[in-house]
């Protein structure tokens, strides 16, 4: 049983449609890339994944449950977690009050989580009393991933997790993402850095015009002389 099956899902804004019968599925502990052009739905689909706007038809199944359409605390509560593209990070606190947050929802101790994220996240346990919004672009998207991983998610959901970033960044948050995957918590992710995130990815999806093109494995789609021409371009 796949942890991530999204089938023929179409959802949107204002009623008109972005998705339009989007299928995605990831097996648990995988890295899942979606990549396409800008106005081809990538983010629109992680926001109906998070119950973040209507899905019209199609259904989303997480885990064996049926999620379509479920608020996002109980998302949370089933093992989602989700780390929008802006406003990730509460600035005005510091990196550890960040942490703390991202546990709004246990009820037991969770020391150790933060532990673990300043693992995964060295230069955060060295700026931990910072306030976030001083911190770089680079690190302050570490604190928005390692908050999200305060609920311990068995899907993790990056919206353009190296938007912005210098390559320097960019290239270590995805080794990050790696470690992360490696140490047990499947990822799905929305990118526009499409060759260097399906060079990490178990399963690509492109999508164009809210609808699948391309399905493959990360080495498939890069491999395949179409999906270079036509979304990944000379210099990504």
């Amino acid at each position: 049983m796949s942890l991530l099956a999204m089938a023929g899902v179409t959802a949107g804004y204002g009623g008109a449609n972005i998705l339009n019968g989007v299928n995605i599925e990831i097996e648990a502990h995988e890295i899942g890339v979606v990549v396409g052009p800008n106005g081809a739905g990538k983010s629109t689909t992680l926001k109906a994944l998070f119950g973040l706007l209507t899905v019209s038809a199609g259904t989303i199944r997480f885990d064996g449950t049926d999620i379509t359409n479920m608020a996002p605390e109980k998302l949370v509560r089933l093992g989602l977690s989700f780390v929008p593209q802006e406003f990730n990070v509460f600035p005005t606190m510091s990196v550890h009050e960040n942490l703390e947050m991202g546990a709004y929802v246990r009820r037991d101790s969770f020391g150790h989580l933060i532990d673990q994220v300043y693992g995964f996240f060295p230069p955060l346990k060295e700026k931990r009393r910072q306030p976030a919004g001083e911190l770089s672009g680079g690190q302050r998207q570490m604190v928005a991933i390692g908050r999200a991983l305060m609920t311990e998610p068995k899907l993790l959901l990056l919206d353009e997790p190296t938007a912005g970033l210098s390559p320097r960044y960019m290239g270590e948050i995805f080794e990050r993402i790696v470690a992360i995957n490696k140490a047990g918590t499947g990822i799905l992710m929305v990118e526009q850095n499409a060759r260097q995130a399906l060079a990490l990815a178990d399963r690509g999806f492109v999508l164009a015009g809210g609808q699948n093109r391309f399905t493959g494995t990360g080495a498939e789609l890069l491999a395949d002389p179409e999906v270079a021409r036509s979304f990944l371009g000379g210099g990504e």
